[in-house]
């Protein structure tokens, strides 16, 4: 019988070993959608950067499936030295569920050292209030400021292309509100 052991931090090494460039573009395969970016950071609870952080995404794509032989809807991007992470993706559709129809949506998960499992949580579009209002798992959030913290917001088109800027704030003053799995 194998004997449990305790657990330990992992990293540095996401970078390195478990990032490759061209996870971050979802495009790839041209698959239909609306093409759009997702641009943040990873920040501590301090405020500061986290580099060399992963950042994975898993979402449907436009018509809200997740079984698309021309889009995978797995993304996994390292961040930087400033904590930065990017995605080229499209915009996926809302997907139906036991509670209710979902907003569009991202499922998002974040590795990095120091901890001991990988963190769950959301990305949603600002731009999407009433489909937001409506979610069954936003609406579980309590606090409306927690729930704040999966929205991301719109910024300009870059190259006719629409930006989302979200953050992930793992601890303290606005930190991102996680799931457990």
């Amino acid at each position: 019988m194998a004997v449990p052991s305790s657990s330990q931090t992992v990293g540095p090494f996401f970078s390195f070993a478990l990032h490759h460039e061209h996870w971050n573009d979802l495009t790839a395969a041209n698959p239909a959608g609306e093409t759009i970016r997702i641009a943040g950071r990873v920040i501590d609870g301090d405020g500061a950067p986290v580099p060399d952080a992963l950042v994975e995404i898993r979402q449907a794509d436009a018509g809200g499936s997740y079984d698309d032989a021309r889009f995978i809807g797995f993304g996994r991007c390292a961040t930087d030295a400033e904590g930065r992470y990017s995605f080229t993706t499209i915009r996926p559709g809302r997907v139906p569920s036991a509670l209710g129809l979902q907003a569009q949506h991202l499922a998002v998960q974040v590795f990095g050292r120091g901890l001991l499992r990988q963190l769950h949580t959301r990305m949603y579009f600002g731009d999407q209030p009433t489909e937001n209002a409506s979610d069954p798992l936003l609406m579980r959030v309590e606090d409306p400021a927690r729930r704040e913290t999966l929205i991301a917001s719109r910024l300009p088109a870059a190259n006719g292309v629409p930006e989302f800027h979200f953050d992930i704030v793992l601890q303290g003053k606005g930190e991102t509100a996680f799931f457990e799995p």
